[in-house]
């Protein structure tokens, strides 16, 4: 059963790292013709035709390298949690500072999409102990996630409270309601719910499970919750700052 699916696991990953490099070779192939075409042609002015294709085929390559990059450094940083080779130096974060710089840097992206995006705080919050580093990156993450899946003129919504010994954060965006498959795989690698990318921007697959062992990493939990018309991510760390 192991060996399964290891055997899984490195197929699903050949693929998925394939496919970008897939990609590129594609648009070196085409922007090579597209300069050829334009050396055999007319001296070039701005108004040449193979300036908008050549365009289109540099934006391709950068996105399709950076996309090949996240998705490298995503496998890097799940195998090193994995491992637990990633030790953390803990340090007191207040909140009602550190967190809105930290939502507003999306709030470009957000309006580009026409979402609304708001942070909820409580007029006092206690001294939270945690690594900086490693919460920004899960903010981060659940932003993007957010960003990505939320439709035109839906809304983003980011709270953080203290409840007994745990500090919560909880990101909700307007969804579709997902059915309890997607619900019990959407932490799993590679995991992509069918027909839920307005946008269509793609991604590695490997966000949601990277938070999930970045928010175990920091002694917390991650869970999420699907209600009519609303998707909620619900991140739990421990006040103190405790790691696994």
């Amino acid at each position: 059963a192991l060996d399964r699916l290891k055997d899984d696991f490195l197929s699903t990953t050949s693929h998925e790292l394939r496919s970008p490099v897939a990609n590129m070779k594609m648009a070196l192939r085409m922007l090579t013709l597209a300069i050829a075409q334009e050396r055999c042609g007319a001296a070039p002015t701005p108004s040449t035709t193979t300036v908008k294709p050549v365009e289109r085929y540099l934006h391709i390559l950068e996105a399709e390298c950076d996309r090949e990059i996240s998705l490298i450094n995503d496998l890097l940083d799940l195998q090193r949690l994995e491992a637990g080779e990633q030790p953390l130096t803990l340090e007191a974060i207040a909140l009602q500072d550190w967190l809105p710089p930290r939502v507003t840097s999306f709030q470009a992206r957000a309006q580009e999409h026409q979402q609304t995006l708001q942070l909820v705080l409580p007029l006092a919050l206690p001294l939270f102990h945690a690594h900086a580093e490693t919460l920004e990156r899960i903010l981060t993450e659940l932003l993007t996630n957010a960003c990505k899946y939320t439709p035109a003129d839906g809304q983003i919504v980011v709270t953080a409270q203290a409840q007994g010994e745990a500090m919560q954060f909880r990101v909700s965006n307007t969804s579709l309601e997902l059915s309890t498959h997607d619900l019990a795989h959407i932490f799993d690698k590679f995991y992509r719910i069918p027909k839920s990318d307005p946008w269509q921007q793609g991604g590695t697959g490997l966000g949601l499970a990277l938070v999930q062992k970045l928010s175990e990493h920091l002694g917390g939990s991650l869970t999420v919750e699907s209600t009519a018309g609303q998707l909620h991510f619900l991140v739990a760390l421990p006040l103190t700052g405790e790691q696994s």
